[in-house]
């Protein structure tokens, strides 16, 4: 269904392609659609109610993957889902595991897409940074991600699968509200979220769902380079933490290093934050900016970030990220001494802003660096590899 009210659509090369095999995968539909495919597939609606509700518990509750492994589903019942419909996650090519812990995951999708998601464990949390696209069409340019081209959006199972291959191999099954290694969710991924509205709104809603994933939306952030016509609509209809990748506090820079910015300015993006529904001390927006050398890291660049939060009086916190380098980088990583100054401006403001320390740049896992080997396949190739799977 198109979404109502201003949108500022960008141009997608491919859509998911059907399964192969033609059953439905019931992984990221709502309730209510799971009731009506089956319905749709025969069974009467009484019968379509209760069996919705009782595969929705076993896929989200128990993590099940297989119709054969839900007990509460009489077993002559089983062969007939089986053929009908499936409970697929996207494949894993690769788990790769850093020194300091972050895990690194190359997933593909059943059209023979790659992209990736990466797990951060803390001490007191453990966070997993999803993707919403294969690729991303931003072109950020300290970004790695943004080298690639645009192959398509990931559905809602493929972004909830996300978070239920990451439970898979936390062995987090079953879902339980205590004691999770998996405690907060970032879309942080690849690819612009909010160019992807739809489907990270069906993928976030059933996250949160008390009886689906069961993440509460205070622990979920949801990251923009700053599409201004969907953030109110974000906040209303998802309703998560916002982060803005803001990056540069002039026209110049931020237009070089964020070309979104040609589109929407920092001063258009900034109101739009100022209006972002739910915002406030206790739910500060979150500011991302990551320091390049001798580009954005100034005194004059840091007392400038402190007018314009507030000029727009935003309860803000300012993420400092040290930049992480990629083969072929345009930029270097400002010295740490510059990083401390810069963070002492803006802290001596009366504005949170921590120096967050790189995690996983060992296996190419940290803010910026994530680029699938599959990249460097060309069209046909991936053509190739779809049809033979």
């Amino acid at each position: 269904m198109p979404i109502p009210g201003l949108i500022d659509p960008v141009t997608v090369p491919r859509a998911a392609a059907a399964r192969a095999d033609g059953r439905i995968n019931l992984v990221g539909l709502p309730r209510e659609a799971i009731r009506a495919a089956l319905e749709e597939a025969g069974l009467d609606p009484s019968q379509a109610k209760l069996r919705a509700k009782q595969l929705w518990h076993q896929i989200y509750n128990r993590g099940a993957t297989a119709f054969a492994a839900m007990s509460d589903i009489a077993k002559p019942l089983h062969a007939w889902l089986d053929e009908r419909f499936a409970i697929a996650r996207p494949e894993v090519v690769e788990d790769q595991r850093s020194a300091d812990g972050t895990r690194k995951w190359l997933l593909r999708t059943a059209d023979a897409q790659d992209f990736e998601m990466v797990f951060i464990p803390d001490a007191d949390r453990g966070t997993l940074c999803v993707s919403s696209q294969v690729g991303c069409t931003l072109n950020c340019r300290f970004c790695h991600t943004g080298t690639m081209r645009l192959v398509r959006n990931l559905d809602a199972g493929e972004i909830v699968g996300q978070v239920m291959l990451a439970r898979d191999a936390l062995g987090e099954w079953p879902s339980r509200p205590e004691g999770r290694l998996l405690t907060n969710i970032v879309m942080m991924g690849m690819g612009e979220p909010l160019y992807n509205f739809e489907a990270v709104r069906d993928a976030l809603a059933i996250v949160m769902d008390r009886e689906g994933l069961g993440l509460s939306r205070r622990r979920i952030t949801l990251s923009t380079s700053g599409v201004v016509p969907m953030m109110a609509r974000a906040g209303e209809e998802i309703g998560v933490n916002l982060a803005v990748s803001l990056h540069a506090v002039t026209k110049e820079v931020r237009d070089e290093i964020v070309p979104l910015n040609r589109k929407y300015g920092i001063d258009e993006l900034l109101a739009a934050c100022a209006a972002y529904p739910g915002a406030n001390n206790a739910r500060r927006i979150t500011f991302e900016y990551v320091m390049l050398k001798g580009k954005n890291d100034s005194d004059a660049d840091a007392r400038e970030l402190v007018r314009l939060l507030r000029k727009y009086k935003l309860p803000a916190k300012v993420n400092l990220i040290p930049f992480n380098p990629w083969p072929g980088a345009p930029y270097e990583c400002s010295e740490p001494e510059r990083i401390a100054r810069f963070s002492a401006i803006v802290f001596e403001a009366g504005i949170s802003a921590p120096v967050r320390t790189p995690r996983g740049r060992d296996i190419g896992a940290a803010c910026g660096q994530l680029k699938t080997a599959s990249e460097k396949k060309s069209r046909a190739e991936l053509d190739r590899v779809a049809q033979a799977a």
